[in-house]
């Protein structure tokens, strides 16, 4: 429930309490600031309070946007504020602030008083959001002829237009901004006024994704081509929950996570899905299908890492990044360069047609040379960034390094024992030589032999010592997408020098339940959560203790058992991961954590 309070009578023929009710207000009357003061101390603490001055004038998005959004404690438009429960005491401070002084200034203070406490909130430190209006129209008029002018202002502008035009994400992909948002907008305000939620719609897009996924899996061209339109309409769907949240401000935590996590579920569900059609029609394609997850997942952590490592540094200059910012001034470079990296939009497009004209391998084929190049781009560019930037590294972005590397008990023993051979050689190039070391070993050694354990010890060292110090340098943002490297690709290859079905698909479930914890702890980072508990990551043996286990149980077992070990190994993982994982953002969810929301479109 919110509360607005109206400071005055509003004018005769005035709109404002009706729009207020109409955007979920409960709307009260006071006469000045003091009793708004008197109004705040019997209004529940968990609600979230507006303050509009009776003289507004305005669209009703302007006001939507300025009392309404979730992700903010605090934000204003002109002669309007809001916040949110944990603002409230400062928001009680602020209205006795501007009570006091119109007692001392007289009956009426110099301006409008939701003004006035939205000023003394910035100056008791709490951020107040200003959302940008653009052509909308917000503001308390001074005079009759002034009010006459804003009437006039608001008849003359499209408030429909821009809230379906602000519904589109600003940096979209070029697919997705001219062969989806054109339609997939109205589709989200069809779904806003028959009241579904963002959280409806992404479930739809999952359930659409995982039926697409069902239907490659027959391996019959009807189901190819079926597969293929659904896997569209799923990406269709996927992009209308967005621009539900943002058409009519439903952000929330739990849909960040959910939109986020069912769009990698979506993806991997389809490569099984076309992996398990294959094998229909005599095609053993799992290796491919497991090597596309594999290098989709290490092109995110690359994304993840360079984020974290550098989003918050300061004296963050580099002449490439100012190459790169002049490039995107160019408008035929700029949506050059947005399909390069293949994202989503490009990716599932050429997915879902690939798989309707032509066959799993040459689907994954294609699939695995476009974001190989993607990879290689993004990951040149950044490496060249960051030699070429000057930047000072904080304690938190090391933090987060440190938290996205997952490294478990024996990784942080070696870093407690080895801290001073850190000294010798960069991080990453510790990182690398032992995820080097172990995957060539595992893939050029016969199955069952001592070597791949041997090589997996080395790499509990390397590891420990890459993460042994603060990783603040200018490439250890290298240090995560390296051991996820190393960590999948000894399973993979593993698998693979098994030689039995069923041995690939049971890694491809157990590389699947590990992304998703990675992710995980991705979304927490983003939603400045935390990563996840130091126990979950003890109990599942972190990135280092998982490939230790992988390579005794391919020494000790014989082919066959060496599948169930790794099929048990990964209900194990996924079911622990994903019981903290749900029970943690229910629970955030639940508790009114600040909604997130994600305004790139994931590579």
């Amino acid at each position: 429930m919110s509360t607005a309070i109206l400071i005055g009578q509003p004018a005769p023929g005035s709109t404002l309490e009706g729009d207020l009710r109409s955007l979920g207000f409960d709307v009260r009357i006071a006469t000045d600031a003091a009793g708004v003061g008197s109004l705040l101390d019997v209004i529940p603490a968990d609600e979230r309070v507006a303050v509009v001055d009776a003289r507004f004038v305005g669209h009703v998005h302007a006001l939507r946007l300025g009392l309404t959004d979730p992700r903010f404690d605090a934000s204003a438009v002109p002669g309007a504020v809001s916040v949110r429960p944990p603002a409230r005491p400062e928001l009680a401070l602020a209205v006795r602030r501007a009570a006091e002084g119109m007692a001392r200034g007289g009956a009426v203070a110099a301006g409008p008083v939701a003004d006035t406490v939205a000023a003394a909130l910035e100056d008791d430190g709490v951020a107040v959001h200003r959302p940008e209006l653009g052509s909308l129209v917000a503001t308390v008029p001074a005079d009759p002829q002034a009010g006459n002018e804003a009437r006039q202002a608001v008849a003359a502008v499209d408030e429909e237009a821009i809230r379906l035009r602000s519904a589109v994400k600003s940096r979209d992909g070029f697919f997705t901004t001219f062969c989806i948002s054109p339609y997939s907008r109205y589709i989200a305000r069809w779904c806003a006024r028959r009241g579904l939620t963002p959280n409806q719609v992404t479930t739809a897009s999952l359930l659409t994704a995982l039926i697409a996924a069902g239907c490659a899996a027959t391996g019959t061209r009807g189901g190819f081509v079926a597969a293929g339109v659904l896997l569209l309409f799923s990406f269709v769907l996927d992009c209308t929950d967005g621009q539900l949240a943002r058409y009519s401000l439903q952000y929330s935590t739990l849909g960040a996570w959910l939109d986020a996590t069912f769009d990698r579920a979506k993806e991997y569900a389809y490569y099984a899905g076309l992996a398990l059609g294959a094998a229909r029609g005599g095609d053993d394609v799992w290796a491919l299908a497991l090597g596309a997850m594999v290098l989709q997942t290490c092109r995110h952590v690359v994304d993840f890492s360079f984020n974290e490592a550098n989003h918050d540094a300061t004296a963050n200059t580099s002449p490439t990044a100012a190459l790169s910012d002049k490039l995107d001034s160019v408008g035929w470079t700029v949506w050059l360069r947005r399909m390069i990296v293949l994202p989503i939009g490009e990716r599932w497009a050429m997915i879902a047609v690939l798989t309707a004209v032509t066959t799993p391998r040459i689907t994954f084929y294609v699939l695995l040379i476009g974001c190989a190049m993607a990879a290689t781009y993004t990951t040149a560019g950044r490496v060249l960034r960051s030699l070429t930037r000057k930047a000072q590294r904080t304690d938190r972005a090391a933090q987060a390094l440190a938290d996205l590397a997952d490294s478990g008990p024996l990784a942080q023993a070696s870093a407690r024992a080895l801290k001073s051979a850190a000294r010798l050689l960069p991080p990453p190039v510790y990182a690398f030589a032992g995820g080097v070391a172990v995957v060539t070993v595992s893939a050029l050694t016969e199955f069952g032999g001592p070597w791949p354990v041997i090589a997996a010890l080395v790499y509990c060292v390397t590891s420990g010592i890459a993460v042994s110090r603060p990783l603040k340098a200018a490439l250890d943002w290298l240090v995560p997408p390296f051991f996820r490297v190393a960590e999948y690709g000894t399973i993979l290859v593993l698998a693979a020098n098994s030689g039995v079905n069923g041995a690939l698909p049971a890694a491809f479930g157990l590389v699947a339940a590990v992304a998703y914890h990675h992710y995980d702890t991705v979304y927490r980072i983003r939603g400045d959560a935390g990563a996840p508990p130091h126990w979950l990551v003890r109990a599942i043996g972190g990135h280092e203790g998982r490939v230790l286990v992988v390579t005794v149980v391919a020494a000790l077992l014989n082919n066959t058992d060496f599948t169930v070990a790794l099929t048990a190994l990964a209900v194990a993982v996924a079911l622990v991961v994903l019981v903290e994982s749900i029970r943690f953002w229910v629970t955030a969810h639940g508790r009114g954590a600040p909604a997130v929301h994600d305004e790139g479109e994931p590579a």
